[in-house]
């Protein structure tokens, strides 16, 4: 299996629905189970991070000082 990093954000997405899919079973063992729990964390935490940089990256429409309409980063939030 590739790492997170390695992984695009549709890939870990899928590789969520897999694991919450195997946990639903109920027939799994615990060391099996809190092996995927960590695995999807993870996954979670890497497409939360690839998300806060797309919208990092996403242009917002603004006006500007002298009334004119032009494309400004989108300002950051802080988590």
């Amino acid at each position: 299996m590739m790492s997170d990093k390695n992984m695009t954000f549709e890939e870990a997405m899928k590789r969520i629905e897999q694991i919450a899919s195997l946990m639903e079973q109920d027939n799994l063992p615990l060391e099996s189970s809190l092996a995927l729990y960590e695995e999807g964390i993870s996954l979670v935490r890497h497409c939360s991070a690839e998300l806060d940089n797309a919208e990092r990256r996403i242009k917002q429409l603004t006006v500007s000082p002298d009334g004119e309409l032009i494309l400004a980063d989108m300002p950051a939030t802080e988590a």
